[in-house]
């Protein structure tokens, strides 16, 4: 997905889930299911929360789990879908621009899902604060999409595409506050739009802040 990146990012996002992505998959990040099975359940964020399918499912796992976005469409959506499913409490989402800044709190949780943007998005900075916003203990869980799919020729990996080490860079963490738990690249099955099955590659980071 090219555009302009002088854009307006929330009429940019606006119109994107008013007329593009309209609905949700009601399916959680296969990445996520496999790390978050393994943590104690407590207070998730997530950045760039999109229609809520991540929240929500991090709520049905026991946690408390709050999810924002900088599109009041997405975020409308992800509230009548939690609503239906009688989880306003445990899943609660806002509208937030993650440039400006994040939500108040501290988190034993904080995911980044394909946090990128065609637009502006001051993402280095956003990573920095996710981690300073972690409570000794917490976990912050980064994935992005590390090449273009065979499908987009035209995508330029160098200017779109983050490495690993650049995840990990972003986050700015003090070396002896930063456990890495993970920093990969991972594959997984797609289809594209002519319906073909192709393997896309992933950067997958998972950090700890250390307990005092």
């Amino acid at each position: 997905m090219i555009s302009d990146p002088q854009q307006d990012p929330n009429a940019f996002w606006e119109e994107f889930y008013r007329t593009k992505r309209t609905t949700s998959t009601g399916r959680a990040t296969a990445a996520l299911h496999r790390i978050a099975a393994g943590l104690t359940p407590g207070l998730a964020l997530d950045l760039g929360a999109s229609h809520g399918d991540d929240v929500i499912w991090l709520a049905q796992q026991g946690w408390l789990a709050r999810g924002c976005d900088i599109s009041e469409t997405a975020v409308a959506r992800a509230r009548a879908r939690a609503a239906e499913l009688g989880l306003e409490q445990q899943a609660q989402f806002e509208r937030c621009d993650l440039s400006v800044a994040l939500p108040e709190g501290e988190f034993d949780l904080i995911t980044a899902l394909y946090l990128q943007s065609p637009v502006a998005l001051s993402r280095a900075a956003i990573l920095s604060q996710a981690f300073g916003r972690l409570r000794p203990g917490g976990h912050l869980l980064v994935l992005s999409h590390a090449a273009p799919p065979p499908w987009s020729p035209e995508a330029t990996p160098s200017t779109i595409f983050p490495t690993v080490g650049e995840e990990l860079a972003a986050m700015d963490a003090p070396a002896a506050e930063l456990e890495v738990i993970a920093a990969e690249i991972v594959t997984r099955l797609a289809r594209g739009p002519d319906g073909r099955e192709e393997m896309l590659e992933d950067n997958l980071v998972l950090v700890r802040r250390r307990t005092a």
